[in-house]
């Protein structure tokens, strides 16, 4: 039957799903094995959301396993493209990715520390920033008394790193 006769009530109402963090194409998903844990304990959370619907209508209860079905294609996707980057295997001496970094901002002395992590796992408000952030890409591979320049667009902000340590 054509659409043309089907109530505009009827129509099924296509779920609007946020995108994941940002990863740009052709880019190896790196996660810390914590990350790898935080994205398969999301992906029980949706498989019991979906299996613990009770909506009070069959057109609410369709549209909310609709919502979760599209969450967790994009989740699995993440998953499958996952590469859990093993830490014990970095040189401790040189920044990577999962290093926890302490720097000291030169032009006010104060100091950050924060880690390199996955794109889903990077949380700022948990000192976690993504491997793609630009801060991470001027880190990659320098050492404890190494100075680094992040340019941004008003100002140049120069960092000196004082610690380098993987959580194993």
């Amino acid at each position: 039957m054509s659409r043309g006769f089907v109530k505009e009530d009827d129509q099924e109402e296509i779920p609007l799903v946020p995108q994941r963090a940002y990863l740009p194409e052709g880019v190896t998903n790196f996660v810390t094995p914590f990350g790898m844990n935080q994205l398969l304990a999301e992906k029980q959370m949706l498989i019991n959301e979906k299996n613990n619907l009770n909506n009070a209508s069959e057109n609410e209860k369709r549209i909310a396993l609709n919502f979760i079905n599209a969450k967790l294609q994009l989740l699995n996707n993440r998953i499958i493209e996952a590469r859990i980057v093993n830490l014990k295997d970095h040189p401790h001496n040189e920044i990577r990715f999962g290093a926890m970094i302490t720097l000291k901002i030169e032009a006010s002395k104060n100091i950050q520390t924060f880690q390199i992590v996955g794109v889903d796992e990077a949380d700022i408000s948990k000192g976690k920033v993504s491997f793609i952030s630009p801060i991470a890409r001027v880190l990659i591979n320098k050492k404890i008394g190494d100075k680094v320049i992040l340019k941004q667009a008003r100002k140049d902000i120069v960092f000196e790193i004082i610690n380098i340590s993987y959580s194993l």
